[in-house]
């Protein structure tokens, strides 16, 4: 099995890399917002205990599957302790189905994010967005209080790929991913 980790600033398009990548690997998506948006439905309002149970268990259920692998998609603040910690929670429940894992961090420019926190297929799949106003403030305090972009050799993982995908389509980012790592 193989887990595709996407990660990067808000807006920045993971998912719809993501999505692109489904359509050209086979992986299925597991995209962030998946577990947010119901979890906001149901609690009206964010609750992370809540939505880190529901990826538990679907990562649970889904490494115990023979599919041929995953992409999640989420936001790593890198100066943050727990979210480093956070990716090796998530690894220890792959790792023993013999997972292979592949980290993909995407970056561009805040100007280009909030142009994109307005895109159609980002609010027709994370209502949560819908407040534009809301959904930008959103960016430019996670930019203020997190380091969402990796320093140079900061990932230590093999299998990592930086792409800037300012002017790339989705499908170019996802077809980078997919020919760098032969997915």
């Amino acid at each position: 099995m193989k887990l595709v980790f996407i990660f990067g600033s808000g807006a920045v398009g993971k998912m719809t890399v993501g999505q692109e990548l489904m359509k050209q690997t086979g992986l299925r998506l597991f995209h962030n917002h998946m577990a947010i948006e119901p979890v906001i439905e149901i609690f009206g309002n964010y609750d992370g205990q809540a939505v880190v149970e529901l990826r538990d268990a679907v990562f649970r259920r889904f490494a115990a599957t023979d599919k041929y692998g995953m992409i999640f998609t989420f936001m790593w603040a890198f100066n943050m302790k727990e979210d480093w910690d956070y990716i090796e929670h998530v690894k220890s429940i792959f790792a023993p189905y013999g997972t292979e894992f592949y980290y993909v961090e995407l970056v561009a420019p805040q100007d280009v994010r909030l142009q994109r926190n307005a895109t159609p297929n980002r609010l027709a799949n994370k209502a949560s967005k819908r407040d534009l106003a809301f959904s930008a403030g959103n960016i430019l305090r996670e930019d203020a209080n997190y380091r969402l972009v990796s320093d140079p050799g900061e990932i230590p993982f093999d299998n990592y790929l930086r792409i800037d995908n300012t002017d790339l389509s989705a499908e170019d980012a996802a077809r980078r991913i997919k020919e760098h790592f032969g997915l």
